[in-house]
């Protein structure tokens, strides 16, 4: 029953948006409210659950997409992403930019949560496709494949990084998995797929493409970069560093703190108000007049996201991931394939990959450690199984649709199809080195 009233509420939404042209937040409340009431949610919790579904969906991530959208404004109406845009043509040229960008993706997708890096990158991607008239869903989903596989596969991001201490895996392994399984996952679902999108047709933000500039009038290529790159340096650096020398409790938690994806961006933001801004001769009003402009851009993509956490929470305190999970755990299968086949199906239905992925791992501990599984391969297999087939109940969904500016028929040509092949690739690793390790 379960199943069905899922499968009820997705058509729902997709009518909702897709036919009847209603606003995708409103959608999504009014099928939040539907599904509690069919899902059993008792009518006093029912405005409960929906305010901490938005209200912990926007916690997370509301800030680091406003400073994100604020830094990358700046970096586009000050001539920067243009400089970076410039120099990366002269380094690869048209003919491998986008392999330029798979693999930016996946240096900075290691350090930084998928918001961060999307909110980061879109705009040089917008740039580049502006400038030299790409295709913009062509250029920019082989860096968003990789982004999301380091999302779903590798530690240090949430939900791998709690799988591994859940089962007991070695951090340092299962990384060593993920990047074998990553590589060829990005390069099949980004780089190449995306090879057959070239028709889509994608007006992105014009808020993230600046008017450009004369050659006379561009910030350096070294201040380009640095301040465009600034939030990945910092991550970097301030997580390697706690693991390469012995700190004190003083110093962890300092650079705890500055390690926070807001505050590497409340950091970055500054520095570029200065690098971009102040020193380029522009003044503190015309860089708030920059500011808010990025922040009516993204208004409608923060409500949106906030949304679909209003959905995610009811499916949650309803008990529906369970269900479909318990359902599940009589199935004979191997271990590996049903800790996939558990995470993607309540990845489907729910939309969290993070929730997906740690449902599945409680489900399965018992059976993995019964038949002695690999855990660093169990990680890898129910995060792949976690990226299956995002769609309109999953905010990285609304967020690549609503930047790149698609039709929902669009982006689940794009978007959702390069998931699902990022999780059966992925599978398919986990199934082939499990036969030699």
């Amino acid at each position: 029953m379960t199943f069905f009233i899922i499968s009820l509420l997705i058509l729902a939404l997709i009518v909702l948006i897709g036919w009847l042209k209603i606003h995708p937040f409103l959608a999504f409340l009014l099928v939040s409210v539907l599904a509690a009431l069919l899902l059993g949610i008792p009518l006093n919790k029912v405005a409960a659950s929906i305010e901490k579904g938005i209200g912990d969906m926007l916690g997370s991530i509301a800030i680091i997409i406003t400073l994100g959208a604020m830094l990358g404004k700046l970096v586009a109406d000050s001539g920067a992403a243009q400089k970076i845009a410039a120099v990366m043509m002269q380094v690869f040229g048209t003919r491998y930019i986008r392999l330029a960008l798979m693999l930016t993706g996946l240096i900075i997708g290691m350090p930084l949560f998928y918001g961060v890096g999307f909110v980061l990158m879109v705009p040089l991607i917008f740039s580049i496709a502006y400038k030299y008239k790409l295709p913009a869903v062509y250029l920019g989903l082989p860096m968003l494949a990789s982004l999301s596989v380091t999302h779903g596969f590798l530690p240090p991001h949430p939900s791998p990084t709690a799988m591994v201490f859940q089962f007991h895996a070695d951090m340092g392994i299962t990384l060593l998995y993920g990047i074998v399984i990553a590589i060829p996952a990005v390069v099949i679902s980004g780089l190449f797929f995306s090879g057959f999108l070239k028709k889509i047709s994608s007006q992105p933000l014009q808020a993230f493409v600046a008017v450009e500039l004369p050659e006379n009038q561009l910030p350096g290529t070294a201040n380009s970069f640095l301040t465009a790159l600034l939030p990945v340096i910092l991550l970097m650096a301030l997580t390697l560093l706690p693991l390469a020398f012995q700190l004190g409790p003083a110093v962890k938690n300092l650079f705890s703190f500055l390690a926070a994806p807001s505050i590497v961006l409340l950091i970055a933001l500054i520095f570029a108000t200065f690098s971009l801004g102040v020193f380029q001769k522009k003044n503190i009003g015309k860089l708030m007049d920059i500011y808010g402009d990025a922040i009516k851009d993204i208004a409608s993509i923060l409500l949106i996201i906030g949304g679909s956490g209003a959905l995610k929470q009811v499916l949650t305190d309803s008990g529906a991931s369970n269900d479909i999970a318990a359902l599940l755990q009589g199935f004979n299968l191997q271990p590996l394939l049903l800790g996939w086949l558990i995470a993607a199906i309540i990845r489907v239905c729910i939309g969290s990959a993070t929730v997906a992925g740690l449902t599945a791992a409680g489900i399965i501990m018992p059976l993995m450690v019964a038949t002695h599984t690999n855990p660093n391969l169990m990680v890898l297999s129910i995060g792949a199984g976690s990226l299956m087939f995002s769609h309109v109940n999953d905010s990285g969904f609304w967020l690549y649709k609503e930047y790149f500016n698609l039709s929902i028929k669009n982006t689940l040509l794009s978007w959702s199809i390069m998931e699902t092949l990022v999780a059966f690739i992925g599978l398919a690793g986990v199934l082939i080195l499990n036969i030699f390790v």
